[in-house]
């Protein structure tokens, strides 16, 4: 008889223990999941703004130095992965079309 309470006992804690650690799991992924998506959103937020600024620079400017027009290729790549479009593709078409160079007339 005390071979099946603590058989039963050993049961009902093992299960126990292997809910808590699926709850727990389960809890963590989900804070990851959440934390990945803040960080994603928050990435992407920072490089869109970067293009805005390089749109409103250059655009002033009437041109667009090739080592500016590189680190927003870069910056639209990692916004477009990130799930970004709509009007900053205008944006960063904007900025590609300008000259390189001053025009000196």
């Amino acid at each position: 008889m005390n071979d099946v309470l603590l058989s039963s006992v050993i049961s009902c804690l093992a299960s126990s223990v292997a809910g808590g650690l699926v709850t727990f799991l389960v809890t963590k992924w989900k804070k990851g999941v959440k934390r990945e998506k803040a960080l994603d959103e928050g990435v992407q937020s920072l490089l869109r703004n970067q293009l805005i600024e390089y749109h409103d620079k250059y655009m002033g400017r009437g041109y667009c130095p090739i080592y500016v027009k590189e680190s927003a290729r870069r910056s639209y790549e990692a916004y477009h992965e990130l799930g970004g479009n709509g009007v900053v593709t205008k944006l960063f078409e904007d900025i590609m079309s300008l000259p390189e160079e001053r025009r000196t007339e």
